[in-house]
């Protein structure tokens, strides 16, 4: 993975949270001439996101650090598995070993999870997706965690794509008095985002009675929301026989439990705003292992 400024920053204001003025107990505790070996271990199975990430933290204190990696992201693992060794400055190590961790297992996390929703996809078309449901701040890396779990990234920012969602549709006044489309206004939308250069249009329904009015206008995909799976079917069927080249997503309410029925439906894409909004960190400890006054960094 490719450390680019904008996650170096990250890193660096990670640390600057965690250890304010002075890291006082590591201060008064530990001589500043003391070395040590540690390990980072696996406390449960799940899927690395993030070494990368770790080992930027303790070189962020400490460019002498000796950080070796047992796994690359991307690898699954088991619990106690070592996932690095690292080596150097006590005080370093005992100071910067929350934030490398904290990454590690938000990042891997996400990339578990994401892992577990894409295998319960395996011989559809499915594909599962992210949303802008991420931490402020670290959309790049929670992103990036997605990837690594198999999953695919919706846009990356506003500027990416144009998504008109329902707040969007009624506040935009597409969506009349009486609850019906307000068809010519929404033909002239769509004839000038057309315009745009290279940027994908996709509207979110509500019903298959919406879908069929927007289906019409060919935008590149359409949201089905919170649609059940015969909807999810009689939308995929309609879209099949009259327009086979624009795409479908679901979204809304998708569990691990209905995401290969979901999938099955026939939609092209699902998009699961869970993966980053609430994964499950995965536990990683730090073990020293010896600790010398004497020994080299």
């Amino acid at each position: 993975m490719r450390l680019s400024r904008d996650i170096r920053l990250i890193i660096k204001k990670g640390l600057q949270e965690d250890i304010g003025h002075e890291d006082i107990t590591t201060l008064f505790t530990i001589p500043y001439h003391f070395k040590t070996e540690s390990e980072i271990l696996a406390k449960e199975d799940g899927i690395l996101c993030g070494i990368e990430i770790a080992r930027a933290v303790f070189k962020e204190r400490d460019r002498n650090v000796i950080f070796k990696t047992f796994k690359k992201d991307g690898n699954s693992f088991k619990a106690e598995d070592r996932i690095a060794y690292i080596k150097g400055d006590a005080r370093v190590i005992l100071s910067a070993e929350r934030v490398a961790l904290n990454f590690l297992s938000l990042f891997s996390g996400i990339a578990s999870i994401t892992a577990k929703f894409v295998s319960q996809t395996k011989g559809t078309p499915a594909k599962i997706l992210d949303t802008r449901k991420t931490t402020p701040g670290l959309r790049v890396l929670e992103k990036y965690a997605v990837k690594i779990g198999g999953g695919y990234n919706h846009r990356k920012s506003l500027g990416d794509a144009i998504l008109m969602k329902d707040n969007h549709l009624r506040a935009g006044r597409f969506i009349r008095e009486d609850g019906r489309l307000d068809e010519i206004r929404m033909a002239k939308c769509i004839s000038y985002l057309r315009t745009l250069p290279s940027k994908k249009i996709e509207i979110e329904v509500e019903s298959l009675d919406d879908f069929k009015a927007i289906v019409k206008y060919k935008p590149d995909v359409i949201m089905l929301d919170n649609f059940n799976i015969l909807g999810m079917r009689k939308a995929v069927k309609f879209r099949n026989k009259y327009f086979p080249r624009v795409k479908l997503e679901a979204s809304g309410g998708v569990r691990l439990e209905n995401v290969r029925k979901i999938a099955k439906s026939g939609v092209d894409y699902i998009s699961i705003g869970s993966l980053t909004h609430s994964p499950k960190a995965i536990d990683f400890s730090l073990e020293i292992i010896t600790t010398n006054k004497n020994s080299e960094s």
